[in-house]
């Protein structure tokens, strides 16, 4: 009996050990298998040319990502700006203010909003938001447009990823002890006065870590995106101009690489630069959570 524990425990912790390795592994696998389709593309151009170069010429060999680049940067920029103070407010209501009655009939509607697929953003943004810009608030501004711009890739993204931050935010405040806020409340606080002084700031690195995995996934954003931003390829944008993000180039073109040289190459530096540009959020989100962290 004593023999067979041994041996259970033993196997349990090899399958751990197996586990935990797989997971650390997956992002390097996936980078380096990236890196050696995009190799040939890089023995062509430098680095240099191809991050800062605008120019989109496939047939000539000529690929320039800049435009992409911006494109992915100002549709996540919006959707952040239009999503942060929408959840952070929201999930400190939920939590602080509103009854548990009320909690209980949010958390299923969040979580279907959570679970719709992508595809459905984005017909509800063609829908709604591409004509609401061009016809209310494009004309506003005194802009003729066609709708399907960069603002309208971020109100789409940024509703999509409500949902997500939300529920994070909402589990990082139900965590703060309710001894905390109690103790607060004894020596003269007013209610919003603990919210903002514990609640808060004893969640900050729980709302940096929400807010950072936001941006990540908003960054990596493909089919909703793509479906309302317009797809151009142009390095002058506003608010009214069409966009062209990495995910919707490489979602658009894959289909046609075979057909034209340096096109898989050209997609898979896609790839790659996506890849590190989401592990650089991370890296710089979970700076802002240790610094958090050591100033509490």
């Amino acid at each position: 009996m004593l023999y067979s524990r041994k041996a259970i425990d033993r196997v349990s912790s090899i399958w751990m050990i197996v586990s935990i390795s797989i997971i650390v592994l997956l992002p390097i696998i996936i980078g380096v298998g990236l890196y050696i389709k995009a190799s040939p593309l890089l023995e062509l151009k430098s680095l240099g040319q191809l991050l800062g170069s605008t120019t989109w010429l496939p047939n000539d060999e000529e690929f320039g990502f800049l435009p992409f680049i911006l494109g992915s940067l100002y549709v996540t920029l919006i959707s952040f700006c239009l999503a942060v103070p929408v959840c952070l407010l929201s999930a400190i209501y939920l939590t602080q203010f509103s009854s548990k009655r009320f909690m209980q009939f949010m958390h299923p509607v969040i979580d279907i909003l959570a679970g719709l697929p992508s595809v459905i953003y984005g017909v509800w943004g063609i829908i709604v938001i591409v004509p609401f810009i061009s016809n209310h608030v494009a004309p506003f501004f005194g802009v003729k447009s066609s709708g399907y711009t960069i603002l309208a890739g971020g109100i789409v993204l940024a509703i999509m990823c409500i949902p997500y931050i939300l529920n994070m935010l909402i589990e990082v405040f139900n965590t703060i002890p309710t001894g905390l806020k109690e103790a607060s409340l004894s020596l003269g606080a007013t209610f919003w006065e603990m919210v903002k002084h514990v609640v808060i700031r004893r969640g900050g690195a729980g709302i940096i870590s929400a807010f950072g995995l936001g941006i990540a996934k908003a960054f990596g954003e493909t089919m909703a995106v793509m479906m309302v931003v317009g797809n151009m390829v142009q390095i002058r944008f506003s608010l009214f101009d069409a966009g062209y993000p990495l995910t919707a180039l490489i979602a658009n073109n894959y289909g046609e690489m075979l057909s034209i040289p340096m096109y898989d190459s050209a997609l898979m530096f896609a790839a790659l630069l996506l890849f590190v540009i989401i592990l650089l959020i991370n890296l710089v989100f979970r700076y802002f959570i240790y610094k958090t962290k050591s100033n509490e």
